[in-house]
């Protein structure tokens, strides 16, 4: 009965009973979609900082090459870091979302 290591001992998950129009109603759910945000968020600062460490790696080895080797990784850490990070969530989408492509005249 003792613990597994590595194991979470939180919800993965949002609360089911959180109800954005009433946040008051209930306050632990309220609570727990906060936890559930925060953590969110942590996991994809932590996932952006990854990519950082392989884009400063392929940075040293590729040398003056960069620029070819390096350009999926790139993307891939433009892509991460928006609209992650505190103080973002009350603005437009179109100020940190993903970006959007603009569509092609005919």
């Amino acid at each position: 009965m003792g613990r597994r290591k590595g194991v979470a001992e939180f919800e993965e998950s949002a609360p089911d009973d959180f109800d954005p129009s009433k946040p008051y109603k209930d306050p632990v759910a309220m609570l727990e979609m906060r936890e559930h945000i925060v953590r969110e968020k942590w996991i994809d600062i932590e996932k952006a900082k990854i990519l950082r460490e392989k884009l400063r790696w392929c940075y040293r080895i590729e040398g003056i090459n960069h620029l070819q080797k390096c350009r999926h990784l790139v993307q891939q850490y433009l892509d991460s870091t928006r609209g992650i990070g505190w103080g973002k969530d009350h603005r437009p989408a179109s100020l940190h979302g993903p970006k959007v492509e603009a569509a092609e005249s005919e």
